[in-house]
């Protein structure tokens, strides 16, 4: 099973699927439209290895809310994100017991591979 959690606003979301390919995903998710739930970011989580892998610093809320003068703990970032869609890194792709996590060169070929 192939998964996407993205922005169907993101130009960089949209690229990424265009490079990769629809058809290589089983289930598309836009983060706007459809929540993300404690289940699914609990699922991303165990995966990544902690909340904070998940989370997007270059939120535009990030600052506004005073969010880069606080520690964070894994509690807050795990908050943030099911208060906030913008607050996930994105594109966020699930493969075969894989996560890829954001939009670097990198972690894009390396969920090209696993697809």
């Amino acid at each position: 099973m192939s998964k996407i959690y993205y922005l169907s606003t993101c130009s960089t979301c949209k690229r990424i699927i265009e490079e990769i390919g629809k058809e290589k995903f089983d289930q598309f998710q836009d983060i706007k439209t459809e929540q993300i739930t404690e289940e699914q970011i609990d699922e991303m989580k165990a995966l990544s290895g902690s909340y904070e892998a998940l989370f997007s610093r270059r939120s535009r809320q990030f600052r506004p809310m005073g969010l880069h003068e606080k520690q964070l703990s894994e509690d807050d970032y795990k908050s943030l994100i099911l208060k906030e869609y913008s607050f996930l890194k994105r594109p966020v792709i699930l493969a075969n017991d894989n996560i890829f996590v954001g939009n670097s060169k990198k972690e894009i070929e390396r969920a090209i591979a696993a697809l």
